[in-house]
């Protein structure tokens, strides 16, 4: 598992504040978070220990980006916590670089959202400054949206929109490897998130899977960037500088995906470009060469994958693969830390070699496929489970009409007359003359297709109307008749006086 180096770590002696060092222990304080301090009263933070909330069961996904070790103590049930008055705290799902991560929802709505904490007694909080770096990336797209931040009691608390599993744990699903057609519809997801924050003058220094989620809802296809905790401000508006470079740096972020100067010199644009590379890598094998070095501490082990990111060639790494992935990482190696990079150029050699696949931007992704394949077995189970009840219900009719026809063949009989009389049933008694169906002059049996002729009557109930309007026609008739034979006299003309 990759170390993470953090900065927001408790310093006994006075440092300063751009150097790393190991992350510090948490006090016994500071171990449950809904625990404050005895003397501290958090203002709005209602806890109710005599009403414990059970947290939903564990899920396979994590619903937010954090790699994190679950603790038996957020599987169990949880105090009630109100946070900000306005959320109740469901689970723990993680911690990431700095702080803890929980799950809550709200409690006039409903909706669901992910709250972080982090301890507001620390030497260099980070939390306050992350806020502030969302709220300058507000409305860019692949951003979740930070709906509150405030101070309450000993923690510091960001309210954020939930979003659904990292790469990571999708990685975990789909057998550690992703195709080609999923890793490059990703890629370009991702170099446009890190293009969005290199434009607002920040880079993240963090890059890795574990930072970067899919969404819910009708977001499930896109790609969110979180966790700016190491990010760093690489050029200021206001005097219109870039930062300095200088070597001699301890390592800021994961040292699997660093960059080979991020390992002992200031990082600029072009280390989180050569991270997004490596990450890529990472997405097709489910490895990176480097990965399993062990050493004796961890200062060595760092140093130790240093040297193999150094040595080994592009050619090696980037070994069995498209030579798109070996031209990438040899343009972000290349380029000056002060320079800036063409985002199109990197984009557009993942876009050339998708149309190069033939294939189609689809948003289907591995772990939807696969999701869709689990589902087909279930679905055509149900059906075929719905047409054999179906096929029994019909039967059991059958066989209950079957049994009453046997145990009263008098009400059987009875019923099919009723039946016929009421036109329900066809009639098939013949006549003397061979009618059949109320059609004379035919033979009795009348199965040709020939078209019907007018008046020509199919079925009982056709029967009886041509009777009922032949019976009004004769009467009709003789109504004429005695009309023309006994004229009606006519009354003689009267003069006027």
């Amino acid at each position: 598992m990759p170390e993470t180096f953090l900065l927001w770590q408790r310093r006994s002696s006075a440092k300063s504040p751009k150097r790393m060092a190991e992350p510090e222990r948490r006090s016994g304080k500071d171990e449950r978070l809904w625990q404050s301090s005895p003397d501290a009263n958090p203002p709005q933070t209602q806890i109710r220990t005599e009403q414990p909330h059970p947290s939903p069961p564990h899920k396979a996904h994590r619903n937010h980006g954090h790699r994190s070790q679950r603790s038996s103590e957020g599987e169990q049930s949880m105090p009630e916590i109100i946070v900000a008055g306005k959320y109740r705290l469901l689970s723990r799902i993680g911690n990431g670089s700095f702080g803890e991560l929980y799950r809550a929802e709200g409690l006039k709505y409903g909706e669901k959202v992910a709250i972080k904490l982090e301890s507001a007694s620390v030497n260099y909080p980070l939390l306050p400054r992350e806020a502030k770096i969302y709220e300058v990336l507000r409305g860019g797209e692949g951003i979740p949206h930070v709906r509150h931040f405030c101070t309450e009691g000993v923690y510091n608390v960001m309210v954020m929109d939930l979003l659904g599993p990292t790469l990571e744990d999708l990685l975990n699903l789909c057998a550690r490897s992703f195709s080609i057609k999923t890793t490059l519809m990703l890629a370009d997801q991702i170099l446009a998130r890190v293009e969005l924050l290199h434009r607002k003058c920040f880079i993240h220094r963090d890059i890795k899977p574990d930072n970067f989620l899919m969404g819910l809802g009708r977001h499930c296809t896109q790609v969110f960037m979180i966790d700016f905790g190491l990010a760093k401000k690489f050029y200021s508006l206001r005097s219109q500088k870039h930062i300095g470079y200088s070597e001699k740096k301890d390592l800021v972020g994961t040292a699997r995906y660093a960059s080979v100067r991020a390992h002992y010199a200031e990082q600029g644009r072009r280390d989180d470009l050569e991270s997004v590379g490596y990450l890529l890598l990472y997405f097709q094998r489910g490895r990176l060469p480097w990965q399993g070095i062990r050493a004796q501490s961890q200062v060595q082990k760092y140093e130790k994958i240093a040297e193999c990111k150094a040595n080994m060639s592009l050619q090696a790494i980037c070994a069995g693969l498209p030579t798109e992935f070996y031209v990438y990482l040899k343009y972000c190696r290349k380029l000056h830390f002060a320079e800036n990079p063409d985002y199109f150029y990197l984009r557009q050699l993942f876009v050339v070699l998708f149309k190069n696949q033939t294939l189609l931007n689809d948003s289907l992704y591995d772990w939807v496929l696969l999701q869709q394949e689990t589902q087909a077995p279930q679905e055509k189970q149900g059906g075929k489970k719905v047409r054999e009840r179906g096929r029994d219900k019909e039967r059991g009719v059958t066989e209950r009409n079957r049994n009453r026809d046997r145990q009263h063949p008098r009400d059987s009989a009875r019923n099919r007359d009723t039946n016929r009389d009421r036109g329900l049933e066809p009639i098939e008694n013949t006549t003397r003359n061979g009618e059949r169906n109320g059609v004379r002059g035919k033979g009795c049996n009348q199965e040709d297709k020939s078209p019907k002729k007018d008046g020509e009557a199919c079925c009982s109930y056709h029967l009886r109307k041509k009777r009922v309007r032949d019976r009004e026609r004769d009467r009709r008739l003789e109504q004429q008749t005695e009309r023309r034979i006994h004229p009606e006299p006519q009354e003689p003309h009267r003069m006027q006086p």
